[in-house]
């Protein structure tokens, strides 16, 4: 009798874009999601300040690689059937249509993706600016900066896809906020 291989076919990728402006607690959140579902955390700063270790936030080069790495690592994963969470910060660097790139990718890959929005209300959000913790990954720490940028901001923010949950951040914790998202993308 001859042994019949079957093979293997990745389960479909689930794609948990979490975004929000400087300081909303996406980092935070995201980590308390991966906690509770075991998806990989895939957060924006890791390729930021690799790329940036090199060339200028901004620069040509910089732009042009810190996309290629992002969706790289989502090509990647959506063909290993590997879920994960993106953290995104939307910001004038970033092509508008960078979320709509990435959703096609993994809808051609067979995955699905959730856009998650943070947000916290503006006190809440120049208070947590400055926070040591985030020194460890080169954030925005600068209070005149993010108020110099927030029109830039608002902007990029405005040309987000629709999110499937919207979560103060100020209202509720971390663990709350991912038991939440975890719920709505069905990965609880």
């Amino acid at each position: 009798m001859t042994d019949l291989v079957v093979p293997v076919t990745p389960q479909a990728m689930k794609l948990v874009f979490i975004y929000g402006q400087a300081g909303v607690g996406k980092l935070t959140v995201g980590r308390e999601l991966a906690d509770l579902t075991g998806m990989a955390l895939f957060h924006n700063h890791l390729v930021v300040d690799t790329v940036g270790a090199v060339f200028p936030f901004g620069s040509g080069p910089f732009v042009k690689l810190r996309e290629r790495f992002w969706l790289d690592v989502f090509a990647e994963a959506a063909a290993a059937g590997r879920s994960m969470i993106f953290t995104f910060a939307p910001e004038g660097t970033v092509s508008s249509d960078f979320p709509e790139r990435v959703r096609s990718l993994i809808k051609a890959a067979g995955g699905e993706i959730h856009f998650i929005r943070l947000t916290a209300p503006v006190e809440e959000q120049e208070r947590r600016i400055d926070a040591p913790s985030r020194a460890a990954f080169g954030k925005l720490r600068s209070l005149d900066l993010l108020r110099e940028l927030k029109p830039q901001f608002d902007a990029a923010l405005a040309a987000m896809p629709v999110a499937l949950l919207t979560i103060d951040t100020a209202s509720v914790d971390a663990r709350a906020a991912a038991q939440a998202i975890a719920e709505a993308v069905g990965a609880d």
